[in-house]
C-alpha cells in the first residue's frame, strides 16, 4: 500500500513532493495546529496506511496513541525531519519501516535512526523475508536474532541467498540451522523457511464448490508433506477466470489465482502422465490441472480427483514471481469518485485507483484525481464516448490489467456501471469477447451530486426522494415528462439530473410548472453548481422564484416536497430540509 505523506507546516512542502515522487504516496497538508490530523491519522493507521509525517517524532507519537494495538498489526509509521536530514522508523519495523527508513535515507542523502537491534546490525529481519520465501512459524526469529546477536552464526540448508546479502554470518559450522524446504518440518534451535515455488494446477466443473477445491489441494500437498505456505499461486484454465470456487481457493492460501489458454496448456501435452480425451473433447486440450501445474517446471504430485475438481501439484527450482506465470483474472472497479473535491472521495474509492494499472474515463474526471496517478496509465475519452469507454475498459481487464472506470459522483447514478452490465450481458454485434464476459467487476459507491447539494444546503432529501434525468438523448421525452408527473403528484422531494443543455432548454421549464400545479410556490429549491470544485455555488431559492434560465449542465436541481422547509440562520445563511415527522411522535417514543 502507498504511504499516506503528513506534513504539518509551508517549509516541508517541497520535501513532501519528493518523497512523495519517491514513494508514490499520496500529500496529506495539516493544519498547523494538527486538527485536520487528529482525525486523519488515527484513519489512515486503522486502515494499515504507512505513514511518514514531515515533523517531530513526538507529533506522531501523541496522535496514534490512542489507536495503537498489535505490534504485529500495525502499519509503517516514520518520522522525517523537515531538511530530510534523520529518518526515524516508530512504529512497524518488522512491517516495512525500517527497510522503508533506509531508503528514503539514501533517498534523501540522510541518516535512518535505526533503534531495533537486529536492523541496526542487519539490512533485514529474520522476520521480514524478501518476496518468494515464507517463514513458516514468525515466533521462532526471536530467539535466533538474540543468539546471531551475540555471535552464533546461521548453519544454512537450502537455498536463501538474501541472508547472506543481509549481513548474516553463514557458516556450515553455526549454531543457529535455517532450514530452505517445501516439506512441513521442524528443527530445535533454528528456522524454517518456505520457499514459493510450488504451483496448484487445478480443474473444476462449473459451479463447484470452494471447500472441495481447497481439500483436494490440502491432500495433494499432504502426500507429499508439502507445506501450503510453499504456494506461489493456484493456476487453471482461462475459461475459468470467473469461477468462484477458484477465486475463494486462492483466497484461502493467500496466493494470485493465474490463468492459461488452451493454446498455452496443450504445449505441456507431451510431458503428461494423466491425459484426458474427456477433457480434450471438452475444453480443447488433454489436461488442466496437470498441465497448469507443469508450468512451474516439474510435477511434484500427479493429478488428483475428487467428484468436481482436479488437482496436480507442481515445482519450480527456485522461488516463482506469479506475475510471470500466465496472466492474472481481469479486474474491473468501477469507481465513483464524487463530485469532485478529494474530500469526497470513499476510502475504498482511493484503494481502488491506486490498485489499478489503468484509468478509463472522460478527460474531466481523470483530472480531477490527478493527485491519485502514480504510474497508471491513462485513456481518456470525450464526454459522449460512453460505451467505446466501458467496452475498452472491459476488454483491457480482460488482458489480465486492473482497470478502474472512472465515473464523477456514484458509478451507478447516471454514469457507466448500469453500461458495464448492459455489455456484459450483450449477445450479437454488441458482445464482448469471452475473456471480457468473465472479468470480475467490483463497484465502489461514490457521493452523488444530489447528496452533495442537499448536504451544502441543510437536509433536503431527509424523507422521499427520486432522481430524475432530463437528458433526452437516451429516454424519451414522453417518458421523462411522465415521469415528472409522477413524481409531482407523489409528493417526492426531487433531484433533477442534467437540467438543461444548448439544445434542451425547456424540459425544466415544463418540470417547474408541474410541480407548480402540485405544491405551494414557496416549497425550497436547491440549485447546486460545480460541486466539489472551487467553483461551487449552492443556492436556495423558492419553486415560484426559481428561474429555470440561470442553471445549466453543471447544475443540479433539488425541489422538495410539500413539507420542506427552508429558514435563514444566524450567519445569513439559508438552508432547507424535508422532516421526516419526529414532531408527531410522542416524548415515549422519541427516545
Amino acid at each position: 500500500m502507498k504511504p499516506a505523506i503528513i506534513t504539518f507546516v509551508a517549509a516541508g512542502a517541497d520535501l513532501a513532493q519528493r518523497l512523495a515522487a519517491h514513494t508514490g504516496g499520496v500529500v496529506h497538508r495539516c493544519g498547523i495546529h494538527g486538527d485536520d490530523a487528529r482525525a486523519l491519522l488515527p484513519r489512515l493507521f486503522a486502515e494499515g496506511t504507512p505513514i511518514i509525517g514531515i515533523c517531530a517524532a513526538g507529533i506522531l507519537i501523541r496522535l496514534l496513541a490512542p489507536a495503537l494495538g498489535d505490534k504485529t498489526e500495525e502499519p509503517p509509521v516514520l518520522a522525517v525531519s523537515q531538511d530530510g536530514s534523520a529518518v526515524v522508523p516508530l512504529l512497524g519495523g518488522h512491517r516495512g519501516a525500517n527497510r522503508l527508513a533506509r531508503e528514503l535515507a539514501e533517498a534523501l542523502g540522510g541518516h535512518a535512526a535505526l533503534t531495533t537491534a537486529s536492523d541496526a546490525r542487519f539490512a533485514r529481519g529474520l522476520d521480514e523475508p524478501p518476496p518468494g520465501w515464507v517463514l513458516a512459524d514468525p515466533a521462532d526469529a526471536k530467539p535466533a536474532m538474540m543468539a546471531l546477536l551475540i555471535g552464533a552464526k546461521i548453519a544454512l540448508e537450502g537455498h536463501a541467498p538474501w541472508l547472506a546479502e543481509a549481513g548474516y554470518p553463514v557458516s556450515s559450522a553455526g549454531a543457529v540451522r535455517v532450514l530452505v524446504t517445501e516439506q512441513v518440518l521442524k528443527v530445535d534451535h533454528g528456522l524454517v523457511y518456505h520457499p514459493r515455488t510450488l504451483v496448484a494446477g487445478v480443474g473444476c466443473a462449473r459451479g463447484a464448490a470452494a471447500q472441495e477445491v481447497i481439500t483436494l489441494i490440502d491432500a495433494a500437498l499432504r502426500q507429499e508433506n508439502l507445506s501450503p505456505q510453499a504456494l506461489a499461486a493456484i493456476a487453471t484454465l482461462e475459461i475459468k477466470a470467473d469461477e468462484a470456487a477458484l477465486h475463494a481457493a486462492a483466497a484461502h492460501y493467500g496466493v494470485p489465482l493465474r490463468l492459461f489458454s488452451v493454446d498455452e496448456l496443450n504445449q505441456e501435452r507431451y510431458r503428461l502422465l494423466d491425459p484426458s480425451a474427456v477433457v480434450e473433447d471438452e475444453v480443447g486440450t488433454p489436461s488442466v490441472a496437470e498441465a497448469a501445474a507443469l508450468k512451474a517446471g516439474t510435477l511434484a504430485v500427479r493429478k488428483l480427483k475428487s467428484e468436481r475438481v482436479t488437482c496436480a501439484i507442481g515445482r519450480a527450482p527456485r522461488p516463482l514471481d506469479p506475475a510471470a506465470l500466465g496472466r492474472g483474472p481481469g479486474q474491473l472497479h468501477l469507481v465513483g469518485i464524487g463530485p469532485g473535491d478529494s474530500a469526497f472521495r470513499t476510502a475504498a474509492a482511493v484503494r481502488a485507483l491506486d490498485a489499478s494499472s489503468d484509468w478509463v474515463g472522460y478527460g474531466l474526471y481523470l483530472d480531477l484525481i490527478a493527485d491519485l496517478r502514480v504510474g497508471q496509465q491513462e485513456h481518456r475519452f470525450g464526454l459522449g464516448d460512453e460505451e467505446p469507454r466501458v467496452r475498452l475498459a472491459l476488454e483491457l481487464a480482460a488482458t489480465g490489467r486492473t482497470v478502474a472506470l472512472v465515473c464523477s459522483g456514484d458509478a451507478q447514478i447516471y454514469a457507466m456501471a448500469a453500461l458495464a452490465y448492459e455489455l456484459l450481458d450483450a449477445v450479437g454485434t454488441r458482445a464482448l469477447s469471452e475473456a471480457a464476459r468473465r472479468v470480475a467487476v467490483e463497484t465502489h459507491p461514490g457521493i452523488s451530486a444530489f447528496q452533495a447539494a442537499s448536504a451544502a444546503a441543510g437536509a433536503l432529501i431527509g424523507h422521499d426522494f427520486c432522481c430524475i434525468s432530463l437528458s433526452d438523448l437516451l429516454t424519451p421525452r414522453t417518458d421523462i415528462v411522465r415521469r415528472l408527473e409522477g413524481a409531482a403528484r407523489a409528493d417526492f422531494v426531487t433531484a433533477l439530473y442534467n437540467p438543461r443543455s444548448q439544445r434542451r432548454t425547456d424540459l425544466i421549464e415544463v418540470a417547474k410548472e408541474l410541480f407548480l400545479a402540485e405544491r405551494p410556490g414557496s416549497t425550497p429549491v436547491i440549485v447546486g453548481r460545480n460541486l466539489g470544485r472551487p467553483e461551487q455555488r449552492v443556492t436556495v431559492t423558492t419553486l415560484a422564484e426559481f428561474d429555470p434560465q440561470t442553471i445549466d449542465m453543471l447544475s443540479i436541481v433539488l425541489i422538495g416536497a410539500s413539507t420542506s422547509r427552508a429558514f435563514a440562520r444566524g450567519d445569513g445563511r439559508t438552508v432547507a430540509f424535508t422532516p421526516r415527522g419526529y414532531e408527531r411522535k410522542g416524548p415515549r417514543d422519541a427516545g
